[in-house]
Protein backbone atom coordinates (compact mmCIF):
# COMPACT_ATOMS: atom_id res chain seq x y z
CA UNK A 1 0.00 0.00 0.00
CA UNK A 2 1.28 3.52 -0.71
CA UNK A 3 1.31 6.07 1.79
CA UNK A 4 -2.06 7.53 0.17
CA UNK A 5 -3.79 4.04 0.92
CA UNK A 6 -2.48 3.70 4.51
CA UNK A 7 -4.00 6.81 5.66
CA UNK A 8 -7.63 6.35 4.30
CA UNK A 9 -6.99 2.42 5.57
CA UNK A 10 -6.79 3.97 8.49
CA UNK A 11 -9.44 6.22 8.79
CA UNK A 12 -11.51 3.14 7.70
CA UNK A 13 -9.66 1.90 10.84
CA UNK A 14 -8.91 -1.10 9.30
CA UNK A 15 -5.68 -3.11 9.67
CA UNK A 16 -2.81 -1.86 8.42
CA UNK A 17 0.66 -3.04 7.55
CA UNK A 18 2.26 -0.10 8.68
CA UNK A 19 1.34 2.33 11.25
CA UNK A 20 1.16 5.86 8.79
CA UNK A 21 2.74 8.65 9.62
CA UNK A 22 1.52 12.64 8.90
CA UNK A 23 4.36 15.37 9.85
CA UNK A 24 2.40 18.44 10.16
CA UNK A 25 5.28 20.75 8.90
CA UNK A 26 4.12 24.02 8.39
CA UNK A 27 6.10 27.00 9.09
CA UNK A 28 8.66 24.03 9.71
CA UNK A 29 8.82 23.31 6.06
CA UNK A 30 9.75 26.95 5.66
CA UNK A 31 12.53 26.65 7.77
CA UNK A 32 14.26 23.63 5.83
CA UNK A 33 14.34 25.75 2.60
CA UNK A 34 16.11 28.94 4.37
CA UNK A 35 12.54 31.31 4.46
CA UNK A 36 11.18 32.87 6.82
CA UNK A 37 7.11 31.92 8.01
CA UNK A 38 5.80 35.33 6.30
CA UNK A 39 7.70 35.02 3.06
CA UNK A 40 6.27 31.04 3.03
CA UNK A 41 2.94 31.50 3.70
CA UNK A 42 2.21 34.43 0.78
CA UNK A 43 4.18 32.43 -2.13
CA UNK A 44 2.62 29.22 -3.65
CA UNK A 45 6.46 28.25 -5.11
CA UNK A 46 7.59 28.57 -1.91
CA UNK A 47 5.53 26.78 0.12
CA UNK A 48 5.92 23.80 -3.09
CA UNK A 49 9.61 23.66 -2.36
CA UNK A 50 9.31 23.52 1.43
CA UNK A 51 6.57 20.71 1.34
CA UNK A 52 8.86 18.87 -1.03
CA UNK A 53 11.73 18.91 0.78
CA UNK A 54 9.63 17.81 3.70
CA UNK A 55 8.32 14.69 1.96
CA UNK A 56 12.21 14.27 0.74
CA UNK A 57 13.56 14.09 4.61
CA UNK A 58 10.29 12.49 6.37
CA UNK A 59 8.67 10.37 4.07
CA UNK A 60 5.40 11.06 5.25
CA UNK A 61 2.36 9.07 4.04
CA UNK A 62 0.16 12.29 4.38
CA UNK A 63 0.80 15.96 5.00
CA UNK A 64 -1.32 19.38 5.03
CA UNK A 65 -0.85 21.37 2.33
CA UNK A 66 -0.39 24.48 4.76
CA UNK A 67 -1.38 24.79 9.16
CA UNK A 68 -2.36 28.80 9.10
CA UNK A 69 -6.11 28.71 11.14
CA UNK A 70 -5.75 33.00 10.14
CA UNK A 71 -5.96 32.22 6.48
CA UNK A 72 -10.37 32.95 7.13
CA UNK A 73 -9.88 35.29 9.50
CA UNK A 74 -7.56 37.48 7.49
CA UNK A 75 -9.93 37.48 4.64
CA UNK A 76 -12.97 38.80 7.04
CA UNK A 77 -10.92 41.60 7.95
CA UNK A 78 -8.83 40.82 10.75
CA UNK A 79 -5.46 42.01 11.28
CA UNK A 80 -2.75 39.95 11.63
CA UNK A 81 0.80 40.12 13.31
CA UNK A 82 3.24 38.28 10.97
CA UNK A 83 6.04 36.86 12.50
CA UNK A 84 9.68 35.06 11.02
CA UNK A 85 9.02 31.80 13.18
CA UNK A 86 5.40 31.23 13.61
CA UNK A 87 2.18 31.42 11.66
CA UNK A 88 0.70 35.06 11.61
CA UNK A 89 -1.43 35.89 14.96
CA UNK A 90 -4.97 37.53 14.87
CA UNK A 91 -4.92 41.04 16.57
CA UNK A 92 -7.99 42.67 16.24
CA UNK A 93 -11.42 41.21 16.13
CA UNK A 94 -13.78 43.50 13.32
CA UNK A 95 -17.02 42.49 14.53
CA UNK A 96 -16.24 43.66 18.76
CA UNK A 97 -14.65 46.66 17.28
CA UNK A 98 -17.96 47.42 15.37
CA UNK A 99 -15.95 47.49 12.32
CA UNK A 100 -18.45 45.17 10.34
CA UNK A 101 -21.53 42.97 11.25
CA UNK A 102 -22.35 39.61 10.55
CA UNK A 103 -24.56 40.60 7.59
CA UNK A 104 -21.64 42.62 6.16
CA UNK A 105 -19.83 39.01 5.61
CA UNK A 106 -19.95 37.16 2.92
CA UNK A 107 -18.82 33.60 1.95
CA UNK A 108 -14.82 33.14 0.70
CA UNK A 109 -14.75 32.68 -2.78
CA UNK A 110 -11.86 31.25 -5.27
CA UNK A 111 -10.52 34.52 -5.47
CA UNK A 112 -10.43 35.48 -1.58
CA UNK A 113 -7.39 36.74 0.31
CA UNK A 114 -4.36 34.19 0.20
CA UNK A 115 -6.51 31.17 -0.90
CA UNK A 116 -5.47 32.03 -4.96
CA UNK A 117 -1.80 31.06 -3.37
CA UNK A 118 -2.98 28.06 -1.40
CA UNK A 119 -4.42 26.24 -4.58
CA UNK A 120 -2.01 26.87 -6.78
CA UNK A 121 0.37 25.41 -4.30
CA UNK A 122 -2.06 21.98 -4.03
CA UNK A 123 -2.44 21.57 -7.48
CA UNK A 124 1.25 21.62 -8.31
CA UNK A 125 1.64 19.07 -5.28
CA UNK A 126 -0.94 17.41 -5.99
CA UNK A 127 0.28 16.48 -9.48
CA UNK A 128 3.88 15.57 -7.97
CA UNK A 129 2.66 13.36 -4.80
CA UNK A 130 -0.54 11.51 -6.07
CA UNK A 131 0.42 8.53 -3.43
CA UNK A 132 0.24 10.99 -0.60
CA UNK A 133 -2.39 12.04 1.41
CA UNK A 134 -3.11 15.88 1.25
CA UNK A 135 -4.70 17.33 3.91
CA UNK A 136 -6.76 20.78 3.70
CA UNK A 137 -6.81 22.38 6.87
CA UNK A 138 -10.00 24.48 7.55
CA UNK A 139 -10.56 27.14 10.76
CA UNK A 140 -13.33 25.32 12.98
CA UNK A 141 -15.99 27.41 13.15
CA UNK A 142 -15.51 28.34 17.25
CA UNK A 143 -12.50 29.45 16.42
CA UNK A 144 -13.06 31.48 13.69
CA UNK A 145 -15.76 32.48 15.58
CA UNK A 146 -13.55 33.99 18.75
CA UNK A 147 -11.69 35.47 16.35
CA UNK A 148 -14.93 37.21 14.46
CA UNK A 149 -15.75 37.98 18.45
CA UNK A 150 -12.97 37.82 20.62
CA UNK A 151 -13.38 36.91 24.17
CA UNK A 152 -16.74 38.59 23.74
CA UNK A 153 -18.02 35.04 22.93
CA UNK A 154 -18.01 33.62 26.35
CA UNK A 155 -20.04 36.17 28.07
CA UNK A 156 -22.38 36.37 24.79
CA UNK A 157 -23.17 32.08 25.06
CA UNK A 158 -24.81 33.28 28.13
CA UNK A 159 -25.70 36.92 27.25
CA UNK A 160 -27.05 36.40 23.88
CA UNK A 161 -27.29 33.13 22.96
CA UNK A 162 -29.60 33.16 19.61
CA UNK A 163 -26.56 35.94 18.50
CA UNK A 164 -23.86 33.38 19.29
CA UNK A 165 -25.74 30.62 17.43
CA UNK A 166 -25.98 32.44 14.42
CA UNK A 167 -22.58 33.11 14.31
CA UNK A 168 -21.29 29.56 14.78
CA UNK A 169 -23.83 28.81 11.86
CA UNK A 170 -22.25 31.41 9.28
CA UNK A 171 -18.69 30.03 10.47
CA UNK A 172 -19.81 26.51 9.72
CA UNK A 173 -20.71 27.68 6.42
CA UNK A 174 -17.43 29.30 5.51
CA UNK A 175 -15.94 26.15 7.11
CA UNK A 176 -18.29 24.04 4.28
CA UNK A 177 -16.94 26.51 1.34
CA UNK A 178 -13.59 25.94 2.45
CA UNK A 179 -13.58 22.28 2.45
CA UNK A 180 -15.45 22.28 -1.02
CA UNK A 181 -12.50 24.63 -2.59
CA UNK A 182 -10.15 22.42 -0.95
CA UNK A 183 -11.48 19.24 -2.00
CA UNK A 184 -11.95 20.48 -5.67
CA UNK A 185 -8.35 21.04 -5.80
CA UNK A 186 -6.90 17.87 -4.81
CA UNK A 187 -7.39 17.27 -0.57
CA UNK A 188 -7.72 13.80 0.63
CA UNK A 189 -8.82 15.04 4.31
CA UNK A 190 -10.25 17.56 5.22
CA UNK A 191 -9.14 18.56 8.93
CA UNK A 192 -11.38 21.29 10.89
CA UNK A 193 -8.99 22.61 13.48
CA UNK A 194 -10.84 23.81 16.59
CA UNK A 195 -8.54 24.58 19.25
CA UNK A 196 -11.00 26.88 21.05
CA UNK A 197 -13.34 24.66 21.74
CA UNK A 198 -10.54 23.09 24.37
CA UNK A 199 -12.25 26.56 26.46
CA UNK A 200 -15.73 25.00 26.56
CA UNK A 201 -17.01 21.87 28.38
CA UNK A 202 -19.18 19.06 26.92
CA UNK A 203 -22.42 20.94 27.90
CA UNK A 204 -21.55 24.11 26.03
CA UNK A 205 -20.27 22.27 23.59
CA UNK A 206 -23.17 19.96 22.87
CA UNK A 207 -25.08 23.91 22.65
CA UNK A 208 -23.27 25.36 20.59
CA UNK A 209 -20.83 23.39 18.46
CA UNK A 210 -22.29 19.97 17.75
CA UNK A 211 -24.81 20.79 14.79
CA UNK A 212 -22.78 23.49 12.85
CA UNK A 213 -19.63 21.08 13.31
CA UNK A 214 -21.72 18.00 12.35
CA UNK A 215 -23.44 20.29 9.09
CA UNK A 216 -19.11 21.00 7.98
CA UNK A 217 -18.32 16.90 8.48
CA UNK A 218 -21.95 15.59 6.86
CA UNK A 219 -20.88 18.08 3.98
CA UNK A 220 -16.99 16.90 3.32
CA UNK A 221 -18.99 13.40 3.49
CA UNK A 222 -21.45 13.98 0.94
CA UNK A 223 -18.50 15.12 -1.15
CA UNK A 224 -16.55 11.94 -1.06
CA UNK A 225 -13.54 13.13 0.94
CA UNK A 226 -12.76 12.38 4.72
CA UNK A 227 -12.49 14.33 7.41
CA UNK A 228 -10.52 14.96 10.59
CA UNK A 229 -11.80 16.93 14.26
CA UNK A 230 -8.25 18.75 15.75
CA UNK A 231 -8.23 19.66 19.23
CA UNK A 232 -5.60 20.89 21.43
CA UNK A 233 -5.30 21.85 25.11
CA UNK A 234 -7.05 19.92 27.95
CA UNK A 235 -10.07 19.01 25.42
CA UNK A 236 -9.86 15.31 27.29
CA UNK A 237 -13.91 16.02 28.75
CA UNK A 238 -14.57 16.56 24.71
CA UNK A 239 -13.21 13.39 23.24
CA UNK A 240 -16.88 11.84 23.44
CA UNK A 241 -18.57 14.91 21.66
CA UNK A 242 -16.51 15.39 19.28
CA UNK A 243 -16.54 11.86 18.13
CA UNK A 244 -20.06 12.14 18.07
CA UNK A 245 -20.31 15.12 15.35
CA UNK A 246 -19.61 12.24 13.00
CA UNK A 247 -16.04 12.73 11.80
CA UNK A 248 -13.69 10.42 10.63
CA UNK A 249 -10.49 10.40 12.46
CA UNK A 250 -10.20 12.87 16.11
CA UNK A 251 -6.18 14.10 16.14
CA UNK A 252 -5.08 15.28 19.82
CA UNK A 253 -2.08 17.05 21.25
CA UNK A 254 -0.04 15.50 24.13
CA UNK A 255 -2.35 17.11 26.62
CA UNK A 256 -4.55 14.33 26.16
CA UNK A 257 -3.55 10.50 26.97
CA UNK A 258 -3.89 8.33 23.81
CA UNK A 259 -5.00 5.43 25.72
CA UNK A 260 -8.17 7.07 26.42
CA UNK A 261 -8.83 8.92 23.21
CA UNK A 262 -8.13 4.99 22.09
CA UNK A 263 -11.18 4.04 24.24
CA UNK A 264 -13.69 6.15 22.77
CA UNK A 265 -13.00 6.27 19.20
CA UNK A 266 -13.31 2.54 19.01
CA UNK A 267 -16.75 2.96 21.19
CA UNK A 268 -17.55 5.19 18.34
CA UNK A 269 -15.82 3.30 15.07
CA UNK A 270 -13.63 6.42 14.87
CA UNK A 271 -10.19 7.02 13.90
CA UNK A 272 -7.57 8.29 15.78
CA UNK A 273 -4.04 10.22 15.79
CA UNK A 274 -1.28 11.88 17.38
CA UNK A 275 0.41 12.90 19.77
CA UNK A 276 4.26 13.13 19.94
CA UNK A 277 5.40 15.63 22.22
CA UNK A 278 6.06 19.06 20.55
CA UNK A 279 8.71 20.64 22.18
CA UNK A 280 9.82 18.60 24.75
CA UNK A 281 10.92 15.72 22.60
CA UNK A 282 10.64 16.85 18.65
CA UNK A 283 12.04 20.68 19.02
CA UNK A 284 14.16 20.11 22.21
CA UNK A 285 15.01 16.52 22.47
CA UNK A 286 17.32 14.41 20.60
CA UNK A 287 17.02 12.09 18.05
CA UNK A 288 16.86 8.88 20.67
CA UNK A 289 14.13 11.00 22.50
CA UNK A 290 11.86 11.21 19.12
CA UNK A 291 12.46 7.47 18.49
CA UNK A 292 10.87 7.11 22.30
CA UNK A 293 8.13 9.02 21.60
CA UNK A 294 7.24 7.27 18.54
CA UNK A 295 7.29 3.91 19.42
CA UNK A 296 5.54 4.29 22.71
CA UNK A 297 2.76 5.84 20.59
CA UNK A 298 2.59 3.44 18.57
CA UNK A 299 2.64 1.01 20.87
CA UNK A 300 -0.38 2.51 22.49
CA UNK A 301 -2.45 3.58 19.23
CA UNK A 302 -1.70 0.09 17.19
CA UNK A 303 -2.16 -0.87 13.88
CA UNK A 304 -5.84 -0.41 13.75
CA UNK A 305 -7.90 2.73 12.96
CA UNK A 306 -3.99 5.24 14.38
CA UNK A 307 -1.96 8.02 12.53
CA UNK A 308 1.20 8.99 13.78
CA UNK A 309 1.64 12.41 14.09
CA UNK A 310 2.38 15.51 15.99
CA UNK A 311 -0.05 16.84 18.21
CA UNK A 312 -0.03 19.99 16.37
CA UNK A 313 1.91 22.25 13.73
CA UNK A 314 5.62 21.62 14.43
CA UNK A 315 7.75 24.45 15.68
CA UNK A 316 9.70 26.31 12.87
CA UNK A 317 13.14 25.22 14.30
CA UNK A 318 12.60 21.52 14.61
CA UNK A 319 15.28 20.10 14.09
CA UNK A 320 15.20 18.32 10.79
CA UNK A 321 17.18 14.89 12.46
CA UNK A 322 14.66 14.62 14.66
CA UNK A 323 11.90 13.95 12.89
CA UNK A 324 14.23 12.10 10.43
CA UNK A 325 14.30 9.19 13.71
CA UNK A 326 10.94 9.05 13.72
CA UNK A 327 10.73 8.32 10.42
CA UNK A 328 13.20 5.77 10.83
CA UNK A 329 11.21 3.94 13.48
CA UNK A 330 8.12 4.32 11.55
CA UNK A 331 10.03 2.21 7.79
CA UNK A 332 12.16 0.36 9.67
CA UNK A 333 11.49 -2.80 12.31
CA UNK A 334 14.78 -2.48 13.27
CA UNK A 335 14.67 0.94 14.02
CA UNK A 336 11.72 -0.09 16.35
CA UNK A 337 13.63 -2.41 18.17
CA UNK A 338 16.09 -0.26 18.78
CA UNK A 339 13.44 2.37 20.03
CA UNK A 340 12.05 0.28 22.54
CA UNK A 341 15.28 -0.65 24.01
CA UNK A 342 16.22 2.98 24.45
CA UNK A 343 12.54 3.14 26.06
CA UNK A 344 13.77 0.43 28.48
CA UNK A 345 16.14 2.94 29.92
CA UNK A 346 16.18 5.11 32.88
CA UNK A 347 16.21 8.74 32.44
CA UNK A 348 17.53 11.32 34.76
CA UNK A 349 14.71 13.85 36.65
CA UNK A 350 14.67 17.31 35.55
CA UNK A 351 16.75 19.65 36.71
CA UNK A 352 13.67 22.27 39.12
CA UNK A 353 13.83 25.72 40.42
CA UNK A 354 13.83 26.01 44.42
CA UNK A 355 10.64 27.76 44.41
CA UNK A 356 10.21 27.22 48.89
CA UNK A 357 10.06 31.21 48.69
CA UNK A 358 8.49 31.77 45.49
CA UNK A 359 5.53 34.65 45.39
CA UNK A 360 6.79 36.27 48.30
CA UNK A 361 8.19 39.43 46.94
CA UNK A 362 5.51 42.57 47.53
CA UNK A 363 4.39 42.36 43.59
CA UNK A 364 1.91 39.49 42.65
CA UNK A 365 3.64 37.37 39.74
CA UNK A 366 1.54 36.19 37.03
CA UNK A 367 2.77 33.20 35.42
CA UNK A 368 1.66 31.88 31.69
CA UNK A 369 2.63 28.56 30.52
CA UNK A 370 1.96 28.62 26.75
CA UNK A 371 2.87 26.71 24.00
CA UNK A 372 3.64 30.09 21.90
CA UNK A 373 0.83 33.01 22.27
CA UNK A 374 2.09 33.31 18.79
CA UNK A 375 1.50 30.57 17.32
CA UNK A 376 -1.33 28.53 19.68
CA UNK A 377 -4.88 30.62 19.79
CA UNK A 378 -5.78 29.83 23.37
CA UNK A 379 -2.27 30.12 24.52
CA UNK A 380 -2.97 33.95 22.78
CA UNK A 381 -6.30 34.16 23.96
CA UNK A 382 -4.84 33.80 27.76
CA UNK A 383 -2.13 36.11 27.46
CA UNK A 384 -4.63 38.93 26.33
CA UNK A 385 -6.77 38.22 29.51
CA UNK A 386 -4.12 38.89 31.51
CA UNK A 387 -2.17 42.00 29.63
CA UNK A 388 -5.90 43.63 29.77
CA UNK A 389 -6.69 43.73 33.40
CA UNK A 390 -3.12 43.78 34.74
CA UNK A 391 -2.96 47.90 34.28
CA UNK A 392 -6.03 47.98 36.37
CA UNK A 393 -3.52 47.25 39.29
CA UNK A 394 -0.89 49.76 38.27
CA UNK A 395 2.46 48.27 39.69
CA UNK A 396 1.22 45.61 41.62
CA UNK A 397 1.21 43.02 39.19
CA UNK A 398 3.68 41.73 37.35
CA UNK A 399 2.97 39.45 34.19
CA UNK A 400 4.80 36.55 32.75
CA UNK A 401 4.73 34.24 29.51
CA UNK A 402 6.62 31.29 29.44
CA UNK A 403 7.38 29.90 26.23
CA UNK A 404 8.04 26.02 25.85
CA UNK A 405 9.37 26.15 22.97
CA UNK A 406 12.42 27.30 25.47
CA UNK A 407 14.44 24.86 27.61
CA UNK A 408 14.00 27.47 30.68
CA UNK A 409 10.54 27.46 30.09
CA UNK A 410 10.46 23.77 30.52
CA UNK A 411 12.19 23.76 33.02
CA UNK A 412 9.55 26.72 34.85
CA UNK A 413 6.68 24.91 34.09
CA UNK A 414 7.98 21.25 35.46
CA UNK A 415 8.84 23.95 38.67
CA UNK A 416 5.16 24.75 38.92
CA UNK A 417 4.11 21.21 38.36
CA UNK A 418 2.05 22.42 35.26
CA UNK A 419 0.17 19.60 33.00
CA UNK A 420 -1.28 21.31 30.12
CA UNK A 421 -1.35 23.84 28.52
CA UNK A 422 -2.07 27.15 28.95
CA UNK A 423 -2.22 27.43 32.64
CA UNK A 424 -1.89 30.33 34.44
CA UNK A 425 -0.13 30.60 37.81
CA UNK A 426 -0.66 33.56 40.74
CA UNK A 427 2.33 33.34 42.50
CA UNK A 428 3.38 29.78 42.40
CA UNK A 429 -0.45 28.77 42.32
CA UNK A 430 -2.12 26.97 39.56
CA UNK A 431 -5.07 29.51 38.73
CA UNK A 432 -6.44 28.75 35.72
CA UNK A 433 -5.79 25.37 33.11
CA UNK A 434 -6.29 25.38 30.02
CA UNK A 435 -9.52 28.35 30.62
CA UNK A 436 -9.24 31.48 29.43
CA UNK A 437 -10.43 32.87 32.74
CA UNK A 438 -13.34 35.79 32.35
CA UNK A 439 -12.25 39.22 33.13
CA UNK A 440 -14.41 39.22 36.73
CA UNK A 441 -12.46 36.03 37.91
CA UNK A 442 -9.08 36.57 37.13
CA UNK A 443 -9.07 40.09 38.64
CA UNK A 444 -10.83 38.38 41.82
CA UNK A 445 -7.90 35.76 41.91
CA UNK A 446 -5.49 38.45 41.94
CA UNK A 447 -7.53 40.68 44.58
CA UNK A 448 -7.43 37.30 46.59
CA UNK A 449 -3.86 36.82 46.50
CA UNK A 450 -2.99 40.91 47.16
CA UNK A 451 -5.22 40.46 50.50
CA UNK A 452 -3.30 37.33 51.15
CA UNK A 453 0.18 39.02 51.08
CA UNK A 454 -1.11 41.55 52.77
CA UNK A 455 -1.86 39.26 55.99
CA UNK A 456 0.86 37.74 55.38
CA UNK A 457 3.04 41.35 55.46
CA UNK A 458 1.57 41.71 58.35
CA UNK A 459 2.41 38.26 60.51
CA UNK A 460 5.37 38.35 58.95
CA UNK A 461 7.07 41.80 59.45
CA UNK A 462 6.52 43.09 62.87
CA UNK A 463 8.01 45.17 65.59
CA UNK A 464 7.85 46.84 68.45
CA UNK A 465 8.80 50.50 70.10
CA UNK A 466 10.26 50.30 73.42
CA UNK A 467 10.18 53.48 76.63
CA UNK A 468 13.07 53.10 78.57
CA UNK A 469 13.18 55.32 82.04
CA UNK A 470 11.53 56.18 84.71
CA UNK A 471 8.39 56.74 83.96
CA UNK A 472 7.54 59.20 86.78
CA UNK A 473 9.89 61.90 85.28
CA UNK A 474 8.43 64.43 83.18
CA UNK A 475 10.35 64.06 80.27
CA UNK A 476 9.27 60.51 80.00
CA UNK A 477 5.57 60.88 80.34
CA UNK A 478 5.66 63.80 77.69
CA UNK A 479 7.20 61.12 75.05
CA UNK A 480 5.24 58.89 76.45
CA UNK A 481 2.16 60.91 75.52
CA UNK A 482 3.57 61.79 71.83
CA UNK A 483 3.74 57.82 71.61
CA UNK A 484 0.46 57.04 72.30
CA UNK A 485 -0.65 60.10 70.20
CA UNK A 486 1.51 58.86 67.22
CA UNK A 487 0.04 55.32 67.19
CA UNK A 488 -3.28 56.15 67.23
CA UNK A 489 -2.60 58.99 64.36
CA UNK A 490 -1.78 56.25 62.25
CA UNK A 491 -3.83 53.39 63.01
CA UNK A 492 -0.56 50.92 63.93
CA UNK A 493 -0.89 47.81 65.57
CA UNK A 494 2.74 47.99 66.54
CA UNK A 495 3.12 47.16 70.00
CA UNK A 496 4.12 49.57 72.55
CA UNK A 497 6.15 48.68 76.12
CA UNK A 498 7.51 50.43 78.62
CA UNK A 499 10.77 49.08 80.47
CA UNK A 500 11.52 50.79 83.79
CA UNK A 501 14.08 47.99 85.02
CA UNK A 502 17.51 49.39 85.20
CA UNK A 503 18.88 46.31 84.23
CA UNK A 504 16.97 45.05 81.61
CA UNK A 505 17.16 49.18 80.12
CA UNK A 506 21.48 48.41 80.31
CA UNK A 507 20.90 45.48 77.96
CA UNK A 508 19.97 47.25 75.33
CA UNK A 509 23.13 50.14 75.57
CA UNK A 510 21.52 52.41 77.04
CA UNK A 511 23.14 54.83 79.64
CA UNK A 512 20.85 57.67 79.27
CA UNK A 513 16.93 57.94 80.02
CA UNK A 514 14.48 58.67 78.93
CA UNK A 515 15.24 56.66 75.48
CA UNK A 516 13.14 55.27 72.76
CA UNK A 517 14.29 51.39 71.01
CA UNK A 518 12.74 49.59 68.18
CA UNK A 519 12.76 46.69 66.83
CA UNK A 520 11.52 44.87 64.36
CA UNK A 521 11.75 41.19 63.36
CA UNK A 522 11.12 39.26 60.41
CA UNK A 523 9.87 35.14 60.33
CA UNK A 524 12.76 34.08 57.61
CA UNK A 525 11.32 29.99 58.22
CA UNK A 526 8.07 28.40 58.66
CA UNK A 527 7.76 24.91 58.98
CA UNK A 528 10.72 23.72 56.67
CA UNK A 529 14.68 23.26 57.12
CA UNK A 530 16.55 26.14 55.55
CA UNK A 531 19.69 25.86 54.33
CA UNK A 532 22.85 26.18 56.51
CA UNK A 533 24.32 29.21 53.75
CA UNK A 534 20.79 30.91 53.83
CA UNK A 535 20.94 31.07 57.54
CA UNK A 536 24.58 32.68 57.06
CA UNK A 537 23.40 35.66 54.84
CA UNK A 538 20.26 36.13 57.44
CA UNK A 539 23.11 36.65 60.32
CA UNK A 540 25.10 38.49 57.89
CA UNK A 541 22.17 41.22 57.58
CA UNK A 542 21.89 41.43 61.18
CA UNK A 543 25.32 42.30 61.27
CA UNK A 544 25.21 45.59 58.54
Amino acid sequence: MNGKELILSAFECEKVERIPWTPFCGVHSANLIGKTATEYLQDSNLIVQGLNKAVEKYRPDGFPIIFDLQLEAEIFGCKLNWSDDNPPAVTSHPIALGEKTLEDLELPSENAGRIPIVIEALKTIRKQHEDKAIYGLITGPFTLALHLLGTDIFMGMFDKPDYIHSVLDFCAEVAKKMSEIYIKNGCDVIALVDPMTSQIGPDQFREFCSVPVTKVFDYIRGLEAKSSFFVCGHAQNNIEVMCQCKCDNISIDENIPLDYVKEICKKYKVSFGGNMKLTTVMLLGSPDDNKVNAIECMNVGGSEGFILAPGCDMPYATPAENCMAITDVVHDPYQQEIAKKLSEKEHAPMDIFDMCDYGQSDKVIIDIITLDSEACAPCQYMVEAVKAIVPEFNELVEWREHKVKEPEAIKMMSSLYVRNIPTICIDGQIKFVSIIPPKEKLIAAIHDRIKEKFAIKIKYNTGKILLLGDKNSENYKLIDENIKVALKELGSTVEYKQIKDELEIRKYGVFSTPAIVTEKYNVKSEGRIPDKNVVKEWIKALNE
